[in-house]
């Protein structure tokens, strides 16, 4: 039997069934949950299959009259979930999307066959947070055993931080660095940190100095099966005193333990990268696409 595909406007889903469909499938991410979406999107439309078994959100812009796919800042992966078998569907979701997007950039999640199409593999760093913290800490590279020895050292202090003030202070130290990232952005992204924190589902950790100067904090958003590490700065002070290592080792003494999976998000950036992997953390890589089907001489474009 054909399956029965639908491309629906965000405000003609049935956000019930589409996040149902998300939690259900063999690797939920938060990105793909329709507050989510409605929150960071500039648009978006759901590609579903036989009535909310398998869905694909797909977020959007126009320019010059054509519709494309875009990189929406703080989503690291889209791609579809299936409460069923999700192999069934790539072809036809993949199909869809460009059908609905003949131009753009789009990244797919963990689990997901995309091999009908060529794609970039990227890197996502993750820990298991189920085991007690000495199995986790059992994984640490000497360098960041010895930088937690010398931070010990410096009595340091651990505790939560204003989850707002923690986009703030991100916002100030690197926005430089994010140039893609607009006011506007920051502004949905704040306004849905509010949100989350209705249910505990945002929230903010920072380590300050015996003398109460701010160091390293780190933003985190939580669903039933993650803790996502969406801002994380760390000040020149910080920096000099391995203070970003202490805050992430007492982040996962603080979870561990707990049936969830700590998501570093990223990084390709070498630094960044070694950064994490001192930790032991694993790769869980995602995939990206980017699509040009415009038709001649539209598909110069860049």
């Amino acid at each position: 039997m054909k399956n029965q595909i639908d491309i629906i406007p965000s405000h003609g889903i049935d956000k019930v069934k589409w996040d149902r469909c998300i939690r259900n499938s063999s690797h939920p991410l938060i990105y793909a949950c329709s507050f989510y979406l409605d929150h960071i999107a500039d648009n978006w439309h759901g590609i579903v299959a036989n009535d909310y078994e398998t869905v694909m959100p797909v977020a959007w812009r126009k320019k010059m009259g054509v519709r494309y796919c875009y990189d929406v800042p703080f989503i690291q992966q889209l791609g579809w979930y299936s409460s069923a078998n999700e192999m069934v569907y790539s072809a036809e979701m993949i199909k869809a999307l460009f059908s609905f997007c003949r131009y753009g950039d789009y990244s797919f999640r963990y689990k997901n066959n995309i091999t009908q199409t060529k794609a970039s593999a990227h890197t996502n760093y993750i820990i298991d947070l189920s085991q007690p913290y000495g199995a986790i800490a059992a994984h640490y590279k000497t360098d960041l055993d010895n930088n937690l020895k010398k931070a010990e050292r410096e009595s340091f202090v651990y505790a939560a931080e204003n989850a707002e003030a923690a986009i703030d202070i991100f916002k100030d130290l690197y926005s430089g660095r994010v140039p893609h990232v607009s006011a506007d952005d920051y502004s949905n992204f704040k306004k849905l940190v509010v949100f989350l924190k209705k249910n505990n589902a945002a929230f903010a950790k920072k380590v300050c100095s015996k003398n109460n100067e701010l160091l390293a904090v780190a933003l985190l958003l939580k669903d039933e099966t993650r803790v996502y590490n969406m801002m994380n700065s760390t000040t020149a002070a910080g920096r000099k005193t391995g203070a970003n290592h202490f805050l992430f080792a007492n982040i996962f003494k603080e979870f561990a333990g707990s049936p969830l999976v700590f998501d570093f998000e990223g990084s390709d950036i070498a630094g960044v990268k070694n950064f994490y992997e001192k930790f032991g953390a694993a790769n869980q890589p995602y995939f990206k696409i980017h699509f040009n089907h415009l038709p001649f001489p539209a598909n110069l474009i860049k």
